[in-house]
């Protein structure tokens, strides 16, 4: 396994990945509809807006995770379900979460399923991240990560 920051010639492999996980997989087509293209993924990176790492194995991506600096989002953790247990995941969105303290956001939250029958339920809050009682635009529960950088809370 080999972490290292995503490049633009990674953009398209990222978009196969998405479309593959086991919960809440999202197809080329449904992120075109919400407007998140290769082209728009190319120009947030180019332009800061975002960054994102990724997982190697065997040259192949097997998952991703994408912040986003301005709003403190964590806007993508995936991974593909034969790569799921390893660790990829909580490595993957604590590099995000460190680049997104350098910021010093207001908070920094991510947006996942309210259903405790879903992996990213116990995922997220086992590594911290709170709910807020708001939900995002897609009607995902807001979590927030508590600490230096994190909701605003006491540190």
């Amino acid at each position: 396994m080999r972490f290292r920051a995503m490049r633009e010639d990674d953009i398209d492999e990222l978009f196969d990945v998405r479309a593959a996980t086991r919960e809440n997989a999202i197809s080329r087509e449904r992120l075109a509809g919400m407007g998140i293209t290769p082209a728009s993924v190319a120009d947030n990176l180019a332009a800061g807006r975002t960054r994102g790492w990724v997982c190697s194995c065997e040259s192949r991506i097997v998952g991703f995770c994408i912040g986003e600096s301005t709003s403190g989002e964590v806007l993508v953790l995936a991974v593909l379900p034969e790569f799921e247990g390893r660790g990829i995941g909580k490595t993957l969105l604590s590099l995000a979460v460190d680049w997104l303290r350098s910021f010093r956001p207001v908070r920094i939250w991510l947006g996942a399923s309210a259903d405790p029958g879903t992996r990213s339920y116990g995922f997220y809050r086992s590594l911290g991240w709170r709910p807020v009682h708001e939900k995002d635009a897609h009607g995902d529960e807001v979590l927030v990560l508590p600490g230096p950088g994190g909701s605003g809370r006491p540190e």
